[in-house]
C-alpha cells in the first residue's frame, strides 16, 4: 500500500510517499480502507519531532481519517461499514488497522472529506467550550485564530451553545470566512487598537470565554480584556510562542486559565468524551452542524497540504483524499 512514511524527524519537504506492506491485523481489530485523512497542526509537529511526545521511528503520520471497514468484526463494526476514526498515527495511508474504540459509524450522507476534518477539531471545541468553560447562552465568546481548523469549529459550536461569537483573525478573507460560518462580529487582532474594538463590541463587558489556539503575546493581550469570572481556554500555540501570563491578571479579573488537552480525555474522562461525541454525532446527523472542510489534496500532494496548514494560510482544516 502507499503511505506517507517518517523515517527521520524532519521538515515536510524531506518526507516521502512510499510503498509499504499493509499493517498486520490481530484479533479484536479492524482494517479500514482510508478514503480521506485530516491534517492538523499536531501532525506537523510530530513529523518534525517537536511535539511533546514523539512517535517511534519509522511511523506513518495522520491521526484523523474516514473510510470503509474491509476486514474484521469487533465492537459492532463489520466489513462494508463506513466509519470515521481517530488514532495516535497511521492515517496517511491507504489502509489502517485500529481497535473499535477508535471508530464511530459515519451517518448517511456525510462525505469522507467532511468526516476526516470533523472529530479532532469539533470534539476539541465542544470539550473546551462545554466541558471546561461551561459556556452559557448569551455569553460573549472571543475566538482567536477563528479561521483555522479548531477556530472555525469553536465559532460554530459557540453559536450552537447560544453564545455571541466574536471572531478574531488576521486577514479580511479569514474574518469573512468566520462571519460566513456564524460569527456575530469580527476583529483584526493585528491592529494596535483591537482591544478597544473588543471593548466596544461587548459594551465594556469583555469576553466571558476566550478560545485560544494561538498563543504568543496575543494571548496575554486578550486575557487583559477578559470579563469578571471569565475563562481563558488554552488550546494550542499556533503562533509558536508559549505566553507568560502575569499572575496578577487572573487575581484582578477573577479569571480562570483552563487547559484543553484532547489527548488525555479518553483516559481521564471517558464518560465525558462519550457524552460529547454523542452530542456532536446528533448535531451532525440531523444537519444542525455542518463541518467546514478546507482545501482537499490528493495523496501525492500531501506536502502542499502540510505547507498550507503550517503557513497559517489555511481556511478550515486541510484534508488529503486517499481513495474513492
Amino acid at each position: 500500500m502507499k503511505a506517507v512514511v517518517v523515517e527521520q524527524y524532519a521538515s515536510i519537504d524531506q518526507i516521502e510517499l512510499k510503498d509499504v506492506p499493509s499493517p498486520r491485523i490481530e484479533a479484536g481489530q479492524l482494517r479500514v480502507r482510508v478514503e480521506a485523512a485530516g491534517i492538523g497542526f499536531v501532525d506537523g509537529l510530530k513529523i518534525e519531532g517537536r511535539y511533546q511526545t514523539k512517535d517511534p521511528l519509522p511511523f506513518i503520520p495522520g491521526t484523523e481519517f474516514a473510510g470503509v471497514v474491509i476486514e474484521g468484526m469487533a465492537g459492532g463494526f463489520e466489513p462494508g461499514m463506513r466509519v470515521m476514526g481517530m488514532t495516535r498515527s497511521g492515517a496517511l495511508a491507504e489502509e489502517i488497522v485500529v481497535g473499535p474504540a477508535a471508530l464511530h459509524p459515519l451517518p448517511d450522507g456525510v462525505a469522507a472529506e467532511v468526516a476526516a476534518s470533523f472529530r479532532a477539531n469539533y470534539l476539541t471545541a465542544l470539550y473546551a467550550l462545554s466541558g471546561r468553560a461551561s459556556l452559557c447562552e448569551g455569553e460573549q465568546l472571543l475566538v482567536l485564530g477563528a479561521a483555522g481548523g479548531t477556530g472555525i469549529a469553536a465559532v460554530q459550536i459557540g453559536k450552537l451553545l447560544g453564545a455571541r461569537v466574536i471572531a478574531a483573525a488576521s486577514t479580511p478573507d479569514k474574518r469573512d470566512f468566520a462571519r460566513a460560518h456564524g460569527a456575530d462580529a469580527d476583529i483584526d487582532y493585528t491592529q494596535t487598537g483591537w482591544r478597544d474594538t473588543l471593548k466596544e463590541l461587548t459594551n465594556g463587558h469583555g469576553a466571558d470565554v476566550i478560545f485560544d489556539p494561538v498563543g504568543g503575546e496575543i494571548s496575554v493581550q486578550a486575557f487583559r480584556l477578559i470579563a469578571w469570572r471569565g475563562r481563558h481556554l488554552v488550546v494550542g500555540f499556533a503562533a509558536g510562542a508559549i505566553p507568560a501570563l502575569p499572575f496578577n491578571l487572573p487575581l484582578l479579573k477573577g479569571g480562570a486559565l483552563l487547559g484543553v488537552d484532547l489527548a488525555q480525555l479518553p483516559t481521564r474522562e471517558p464518560e465525558l468524551q462519550k457524552r460529547l461525541m454523542s452530542e456532536l454525532m446528533n448535531w451532525l446527523a440531523n444537519g444542525e452542524l455542518k463541518p467546514v472542510v478546507g482545501r482537499v489534496f490528493a495523496l501525492e500532494e500531501f506536502r502542499e497540504a502540510f505547507r498550507t496548514m503550517q503557513t497559517r494560510g489555511a481556511l478550515g482544516k486541510m484534508v488529503v483524499r486517499i481513495a474513492k
